[in-house]
C-alpha cells in the first residue's frame, strides 16, 4: 500500500524576520536527505515546498511504496542525523503526517 509523508518544517524567527543566513545551509541539508532517500528501497518520490506567505514554512512531501519502507527510512541513523541537524538549525521539530491512498 503506498504512503504519503506529509513533514512540515517551520524556521523560528531570530529578531525580527526569517535569518536568510541559514537558508543555503537548511537547502544543503534538504539536499542530502532527498540524495540518501532516493537510495532507499521503496522510496518512489518526494519534493520540498517553500510557502510563499509565510517563507519560514516548509513542506516535504514524499511517497513510499509502503509503510515499512518509510519505517525503515525514518529509523536510518544517517536519516535522524541529518533530521537533527535540520531542527537544530529551524530551531524546532519536524512534524510528520503519514497518509494511505483508498
Amino acid at each position: 500500500m503506498i504512503v504519503r509523508v506529509i513533514m512540515t518544517r517551520k524556521m523560528a524567527r531570530y529578531g525580527r524576520g526569517l535569518d536568510v543566513s541559514l537558508l543555503p545551509i537548511l537547502s544543503e541539508l534538504l539536499v542530502e536527505l532527498r540524495s540518501i532517500a532516493n537510495r532507499q528501497a521503496g522510496y518512489i518520490s518526494g519534493e520540498t515546498l517553500r510557502n510563499v506567505n509565510n517563507p519560514e514554512e516548509y513542506v516535504v512531501i514524499s511517497t513510499w511504496r509502503s509503510l515499512e519502507d518509510w519505517e525503515r527510512w525514518f529509523a536510518n541513523e544517517k536519516r535522524a542525523e541529518l533530521e537533527g541537524k535540520v531542527d537544530a538549525l529551524i530551531g524546532s521539530p519536524t512534524s510528520y503526517k503519514i497518509y494511505i491512498y483508498y
